[in-house]
């Protein structure tokens, strides 16, 4: 058994890492569909559940399936410590609850997933925890922002639907001078692109649901930082609150990783090639993408990033009205808001991802109604440029 991976590649700790064989000996990481697990005795059963002795205990908060999916991907991600939930919108919110009381302070990004915005602007706030949202590059408003109870700072990079990229060093060096945390969502990079904690940030935060997964078949999240800050109050919401990952899925997502490093570099080539056509369509105002030498942050992402992903959004020309036929004429991409699929997909992201934040809430985050966004499958590249060809001739 190897207990330290970070002598390995990442393509050997995505294949291998985290494995602890039964003594069936299998070959394949074992399956264990049980609500519960048996003890040799009272005394025992009082130690696991008190934590005296380390085990199973109720698989809710232990289960080897899920545990081995979360030293695999604490490996990849440089981490001490992963923590996996029910979904990716499970894992903000642990976390949230595990830092956060009433009274504090977060400082997020405004490029962020509708469903984070919802999270911190309407739900939290009831709590007594207030947000404030400020542009991801603007190091002045992220500094004038900040408070004596700002506690956690929340972005992605590359950013939802924009694919922003912020400089992860200078922004970790800016929130830790401010005592704070630093919370990236990797979502959209993976660790097979990007690893957050190399470059300073707290904690890492991911949907499993999308890349790691790879075929859009389960939903999941998972935390990955230090054990100091994991292991506390973190694993104890996790613990209590219920909002744990099924084994089930957590074995999925095992096998989602053994081609993470694969799938990633063909999601990057094909959303290169496309973004590149894109550019070249006279109905399309504008491409982002971070590949693009045409985006304000390539050369960042170069520099930070192993690749540049398979999230490519553009803007058309004739608003709402025009984005609607481009995706109502597509027949081989699929019309859904999930990504980080083999297949293709589209969406529209001011009705669909970011439809319940207020109008006033998109327009700063630029989610104009002329906007689409694709995450880029695994299909012959032409094909998917013939199916929006389709939709975008009809534009003019």
């Amino acid at each position: 058994m190897i207990d330290d991976w970070s002598e390995f590649g990442l393509d050997t700790r995505a294949v291998r890492a985290g494995q602890v064989r039964t003594a069936e000996g299998e070959h394949s990481e074992a399956l264990f569909l049980t609500s519960s697990f048996v003890f040799d005795s009272a005394a025992e059963a009082a130690a696991r559940f008190s934590g005296q002795i380390e085990g199973n205990v109720y698989s809710r908060f232990t289960n080897p399936t899920v545990r081995t999916f979360e030293k695999r991907l604490a490996a990849l991600e440089g981490g001490e410590r992963c923590i996996a939930t029910s979904s990716g919108m499970a894992a903000i919110l642990t976390t949230c609850l595990g830092l956060l009381k009433t009274g504090d302070h977060i400082l997020a990004s405004r490029s962020i997933f509708g469903s984070s915005v919802t999270l911190f602007d309407k739900i939290l706030s009831r709590f007594g925890i207030q947000t404030t949202f400020v542009e991801l590059n603007d190091r002045a408003a992220w500094e004038t922002a900040f408070t004596p109870q700002t506690r956690l700072c929340f972005l992605e990079t590359p950013s939802n639907p924009l694919t922003e990229i912020v400089d992860l060093r200078q922004m970790a060096d800016l929130v830790h001078a401010h005592n704070a945390l630093l919370v990236v969502d990797n979502c959209f990079c993976s660790p097979a692109l990007q690893q957050p904690l190399k470059w300073g940030a707290d904690i890492v935060i991911h949907s499993a649901t999308k890349y790691l997964d790879g075929q859009g078949r389960c939903l999941g999240g998972a935390i990955v930082g230090a054990e100091s800050l994991l292991g506390g109050d973190i694993y104890s919401v996790l613990r209590s609150s219920g909002a744990s990952l099924s084994p089930f899925n957590a074995w999925v997502f095992l096998k989602g990783l053994e081609t993470l490093t694969l799938r990633m570099k063909a999601h990057s080539a094909n959303g290169l090639a496309l973004a590149q056509w894109l550019e070249t369509q006279p109905s399309v105002n504008k491409v982002y993408y971070p590949g693009l030498a045409s985006h304000p942050q390539h050369e960042l992402a170069k520099r930070q990033q192993s690749g540049f992903g398979g999230l490519v959004s553009f803007e058309v020309k004739g608003g709402r009205e025009v984005a609607w036929r481009i995706i109502d004429n597509t027949r081989l991409i699929s019309i859904t808001a999930n990504l980080g699929d083999t297949k293709t997909t589209i969406t529209h992201p001011a009705s669909t991802t970011h439809g319940r934040i207020s109008p006033v809430q998109r327009e700063a985050a630029n989610i104009t109604e002329g906007l689409l966004r694709v995450s880029v499958g695994l299909e012959d590249i032409t094909d998917i440029q013939t199916d929006l060809a389709r939709g975008l001739g009809k534009t003019t």
